[in-house]
C-alpha cells in the first residue's frame, strides 16, 4: 500500500507523519520526557548536601575500595552515590557540606569498575577539589 494522494489527503499524510516519528530512536529520547525523571532532571550540575561517606567495593578483576560519598539533592530531594576521585581527597569532604556534583562521562551509565555510581564530586563548599587537592586553596571555615 502506497501513500495517500489527493486534496482530501492532508490529515491522514500528517496522523501517519506524527506516529511514524515515534519509531525514530532519537526522537523518541528527545521528546518522552523522561530526561525529568533522572536526578539532575536535564542539567549538567547540581548541588546537594553530603549524608555519609561510602567505600565501594570495586568490581571483578580489581580489588579496591572506591571512595564515594552520599549526597541529596538541593533541588528536589533525591539521594544519589558520587564518586570522590583523586588520592585523599575524600578528607576534604565532610558531612552535611554543600558539593557540586556533576556526570562521571557516560551519559547516565556508571563508569568502570565502580558499580551504581554515576556522578561525581566538582566542588565542596564552593572550592574546587582540584584546588584544595593541590594546595593552591582552602576550605572555608562554616
Amino acid at each position: 500500500m502506497g501513500k495517500t494522494h489527493g486534496l482530501g489527503a492532508g490529515r491522514k499524510l500528517r496522523k501517519q507523519r506524527r506516529e511514524q516519528r515515534w519509531a525514530d530512536k532519537d526522537f523518541n529520547q528527545a521528546n518522552l520526557g523522561s530526561e525529568w525523571k533522572k536526578p539532575f532532571a536535564g542539567c549538567s550540575h547540581a548541588k546537594g548536601i553530603v549524608l555519609e561517606k561510602l567505600g565501594i567495593e570495586a568490581k571483578q578483576p580489581n580489588s579496591a575500595i572506591r571512595k564515594c560519598v552520599r549526597v541529596q539533592l538541593i533541588k528536589n530531594g533525591k539521594k544519589i552515590a558520587a564518586f570522590v576521585p583523586r588520592d585523599g581527597c575524600l578528607n576534604f569532604v565532610d558531612e552535611n557540606d554543600e558539593v557540586l556534583i556533576a556526570g562521571l562521562g557516560r551519559k547516565g551509565r556508571s563508569v568502570g569498575d565502580i558499580p551504581g555510581v554515576r556522578f561525581k564530586v566538582m566542588k565542596v563548599s564552593g572550592v574546587a577539589l582540584t584546588a584544595l587537592f593541590r594546595e593552591k586553596k582552602e576550605k572555608p571555615r562554616s
